[in-house]
């Protein structure tokens, strides 16, 4: 493969979902719900004793959080949060689950998946300004840790929108994307001058 530029620098990128939180699966968005003891474990057993990085980012809620400042104290790494990486609140539909929103109207799930810009729950972020909160933290971080390797801990949206952004994806497909618990996201930024070449090398993978 001939790659399209050659690279002053390089950024690589890891992004880990949080484990499964106490409740189980459930649209909670900006609800702080903490790990449950599966979700400790599947984080855990994701990262092993895998520490190549110099520095961790994280969501300021606590299912991602609390996991970055183990992680960062065990390998004595900085950590820094970033309430810019939240998930995207849901408004209305905060701590229901799927089965409980479907019970109201089987379609609004679906029309919410296949076209979210137009389909937002009642009183939720919209789609655009997530976008906006999201990409300004990821753009401002691979300029402060220009050249490092470094471990993103988030939610499944912010995960997705990162890709999209990477991919160029149109808004609207961004949950064509799938992000299970404790999966783990790499990209490569390389820089030559002005011009960057961002790249995903692999999704929802293992270490």
């Amino acid at each position: 493969m001939v790659r399209s530029i050659m690279p002053d620098i390089i950024t690589t990128i890891d992004l880990i979902r949080h484990g499964e939180p106490i409740g189980g699966n459930k649209y909670r968005g900006q609800s702080d719900d903490p790990l449950s003891e599966k979700g400790w474990m599947q984080m855990r057993d994701a990262v092993g004793d895998h520490h190549p990085w110099h520095v961790i980012v994280s969501s300021t809620l606590s299912r991602c959080a609390a996991f970055a400042s183990e992680l960062a104290q065990r390998h004595n790494l900085p950590v820094e949060f970033d309430a810019r990486l939240m998930e995207i609140g849901f408004g209305e539909w905060e701590g229901r689950t799927a089965a409980q929103i479907t019970a109201e109207n089987p379609l609004l799930l679906t029309r919410f998946w296949l076209d979210p810009l137009n389909n937002t729950p009642p009183g939720a972020e919209l789609m655009p300004a997530f976008r906006d909160r999201v990409i300004s933290a990821w753009e401002e971080m691979l300029a402060r840790y220009s050249g490092k390797h470094i471990l993103l801990v988030g939610h499944a949206g912010v995960i997705r929108m990162v890709v999209r952004h990477v991919l160029d994806m149109p808004l609207q497909r961004v949950f064509r994307l799938a992000v299970p618990n404790a999966g783990i996201t790499r990209i490569r930024v390389e820089s030559a001058g002005e011009h960057t070449l961002p790249t995903l090398l692999f999704h929802a993978g293992t270490l």
